[in-house]
């Protein structure tokens, strides 16, 4: 009883300085924390258990009420997190993650954004090494998330399977990302193939914590998958679905809980998953990306005509706004969701970048990191008779989300630079010898016969 004593002093001391001071720095937060802690280490027994919870909720409260203070962001390390001794019970441990909840518990980064980062207890349940399937398609641009996401976990000692839609030696299996399976494989990564309507058998009873369906488009691909994770036990279903989904809107950029178009069928898997009640499950939401091993054309659709001096063909104003992701962003994403999959549990997240580019600024950059001068030509799609779908590799409209959910609710934050990532992307098309190789720009050359512009040489 002395020491809860001393306890309840300490923390009551904690509370008239915080309401003489009304401000907190690295230092004093720590303190904080030592007393809280050097309370937890001599406790033993259930009632006095109940005792140190007691002052850990006074402590916390008094965290919590920091944060209508003004709070100097440049005293925190940027993804703090505290780890409890193994000497603590199970119960106090599962009442002090209670208490310390990222719902509960979260400081404000900025009063501009709206994002906060967690500063939490970790259950023990979150940080353990998981057994991760990933259940990849062959072709498209996601293929190249699955990839990099397996990379990353495996950096974070995960077990992780990546199963292939197809065959091993298919001529798909010949470009990348999969010609570079051997760089999983290298770091303990397992590489499979097989159908995906027939997962349980391609597995061979194989157990996993945590299954991804970065494959289905739609409920008839991704029940097979779903239904097979349910009924092994799998704790967690995450879903690649895509930002295409939202409605044409006004109000922009589109947010998690905009409207989505009933009829599209990554709609109807992410309804169909949070019905079979996993223990964990959340959909994410990609658009555009760049990054080494993608298959389908982004920035090299640029990089094609800027190197051969032709000019750029761009539907409209060249004002819209989209968002271009480096694929490291929505694998970070992703992780953090395996690693955290209360936090994650029943949400969907916008799968992007924070920051738009206009069309016309996504030639100006790609240009910039080539290093070459380049023309603009701006052209109405139907009055020069071509198909904007087959013309450019983008929506000719203001499409772009934000990725509001995930920096509130897992504590993510961007690392994509566009003016950096084109350099990066730029070397690789270069070495792999695409800026040499012969190209066809019939299109173009309708576009420009239509507008009387003349291509050089």
């Amino acid at each position: 009883m002395t020491l809860f004593a001393n306890c309840q002093t300490s923390t009551l001391f904690l509370q008239t300085h915080f309401v003489k001071e009304k401000q907190i720095g690295v230092g004093f937060l720590l303190s904080v924390i030592y007393v809280a802690l050097s309370c937890s280490f001599k406790i033993v027994g259930s009632h006095t258990t109940n005792l140190f919870i007691t002052a850990m909720a006074t402590t916390s409260s008094l965290l919590c009420s920091s944060l209508s203070l003004n709070l100097p962001p440049s005293s925190f390390p940027s993804k703090p997190q505290i780890s409890l001794s193994s000497s603590l019970s199970p119960r106090s441990l599962s009442s002090l993650s209670s208490l310390f909840s990222t719902s509960s518990f979260l400081y404000p980064i900025s009063k501009r954004s709206s994002s906060s980062f967690p500063f939490s207890v970790m259950a023990n349940s979150e940080k353990k090494k998981k057994k991760v399937l990933i259940v990849n398609t062959n072709s498209g641009g996601h293929a190249v998330i699955g990839f990099y996401l397996a990379k990353e976990l495996l950096g974070n000692g995960h077990e992780v399977t990546v199963m292939t839609v197809g065959e091993e030696n298919s001529d798909k299996m010949m470009k990348p990302p999969f010609n570079r399976f051997s760089e999983l494989v290298s770091v303990g990564g397992q590489t499979i193939w097989g159908d995906p309507a027939k997962v349980g058998s391609v597995v061979q009873g194989a157990a996993f914590d945590v299954v991804l369906d970065n494959n289905g488009k739609d409920l008839d691909a991704v029940r097979p998958v779903a239904d097979w994770a349910k009924n092994a036990g799998v704790g967690q279903f995450l879903f690649i679905s895509s930002a295409g989904i939202y409605k044409t809107s006004d109000e922009l950029p589109h947010v998690e809980g905009d409207l989505v178009k009933s009829d599209a069928g990554h709609v109807g898997v992410e309804k169909y998953i949070d019905e079979l009640s996993f223990s964990s499950w959340a959909s994410f939401r990609p658009q555009y990306m760049i990054g080494s091993g993608n298959n389908k054309d982004c920035e090299e659709w640029f990089f094609d005509r800027i190197v051969r001096d032709r000019p750029v063909p761009i539907p409209g104003s060249g004002m819209q706004l989209t968002n271009i992701s480096h694929v490291r962003d929505l694998s970070s994403m992703l992780a953090m969701a395996v690693e955290k999959p209360d936090a994650a549990s029943g949400n969907i997240f916008n799968c992007v970048s924070d920051r738009a580019v206009t069309f016309d600024g996504l030639a100006k950059l790609c240009a910039q990191a080539a290093g070459r001068q380049f023309k603009i030509i701006h052209y109405d799609p139907k009055s020069v008779g071509v198909d904007a779908k087959k013309a450019f590799p983008f929506r000719i409209m203001h499409f772009y989300a934000e990725p509001r959910a995930a920096k509130d609710i897992l504590g993510w934050s961007s690392t994509t630079n566009l003016p950096e990532d084109l350099k990066e992307r730029f070397d690789e098309y270069v070495k792999i010898g695409r800026d040499k190789k012969a190209m066809k720009f019939d299109i173009d050359d309708k576009i420009l016969e239509s507008l009387k512009v003349a291509v050089a040489g």
